[in-house]
């Protein structure tokens, strides 16, 4: 697997990680344990080094899955996890990142990984009622203390990332980006080259969609969050298909697959971009991380771009009780 380094700071991992999210949490029933750890293990067997979880993904369960099945290589791979929710017991509550409770659940993540160290430790979510001073002061705290080693945060605006790295570099952003969520182009990416910082973008392959393995007839579990997102209804999914086909065509030529060509687009924006699609299925697994070998031209990306543009995505990526979480 070809590496990358996430901006300025030194920190080396894969082109291709993953996120473990859908392991346990948003996307129907949680794989079992056993399964997790082996699509966790076949990831590593595939040179794949970046994990991606999160405390609020189970709540809690997809930490101690990530941390057992890493255990034997810890020294091998990168360890991503975010702060910054409240619970009750194993229920979110909302966003809650004062500098007391991000390192009480600092700590908690480190018992669930079962890790001395946490490699980099997301701001999930920006809190509005907290300075992002002191956000980054309590993050610079546990770093100084040897608890953790980067900074990053996730779905955060252009002000809210100058004044964290004001504080405290920021190694990483995590942010939604993809061929049919291109906001991040406008601010956010000249941003990132400003400052040097790398760029991790999440659902990668729009949830699934970019695949060309969900049309208007696809019917998700009762308990898998595209039933609520604007994007994932019928009539959206009728319209966005314009999106697949494109890829579909391009993959053709390519010898490639539609995952394949939306992930090797992005790879091709900046070589600071690590994406980091998620899977429950071990071919998937190897299909995304297959992309690195995807060579997409000038041509081919201009072509790519060019069509795209054209393409007027329908519907709101989230619910507004779930946009209100995003600091743009």
């Amino acid at each position: 697997m070809v590496k990358r380094t996430l901006g300025s700071s030194g920190l080396e991992v894969s082109a291709i990680g993953l996120g473990c999210m859908g392991l346990s949490h948003a996307y129907g029933p949680a794989t079992s344990e056993q399964d997790g750890i082996a699509l966790i293990r076949a990831a590593v067997d595939l040179g794949i080094t970046f994990f991606d979880t999160a405390q609020v993904y189970g709540p809690f369960s997809n930490e101690e899955l990530v941390g057992k099945a890493l255990a034997p290589v810890r020294e091998q791979v990168v360890i991503a996890t975010k702060f910054g929710f409240s619970f009750d017991g194993s229920r979110s509550t909302g966003l809650d990142s004062r500098p007391e409770h991000i390192k009480a659940t600092a700590e908690d993540s480190l018992r669930r990984l079962g890790v001395e160290s946490i490699d980099l430790l997301y701001q999930h979510r920006v809190d509005p009622d907290v300075p992002m001073e002191e956000v980054a002061g309590a993050v610079k705290e546990l770093i100084t203390a040897g608890k953790v080693a980067h900074l990053g945060m996730s779905e955060a605006g252009v002000e809210a990332i100058r004044r964290a790295h004001a504080v405290q570099p920021v190694t990483a952003l995590q942010s939604e980006y993809s061929l049919w969520w291109r906001e991040p182009e406008a601010e956010i990416l000249p941003l990132l080259v400003e400052l040097g910082i790398g760029f991790v973008p999440f659902s990668p392959l729009g949830k699934g969609f970019l695949t060309g393995a969900i049309d208007s007839t696809t019917s998700f579990s009762d308990s898998d969050l595209r039933n609520t997102l604007p994007r994932f209804t019928e009539e959206a999914r009728t319209a966005n298909q314009a999106l697949v086909d494109l890829l579909s065509a391009i993959a053709a030529r390519k010898g490639a697959t539609t995952a394949q060509v939306a992930l090797a687009w992005l790879l091709a924006q900046h070589p600071w971009i690590v994406p980091i699609p998620g899977t429950t299925k071990v071919h998937r697994l190897q299909e995304n991380s297959d992309a690195v070998d995807v060579e997409l031209t000038a041509e081919d990306l201009e072509e790519i771009t060019a069509a795209a543009d054209k393409v007027d995505v329908q519907g709101e990526r989230y619910p507004a009780h779930m946009q209100r979480w995003i600091n743009r």
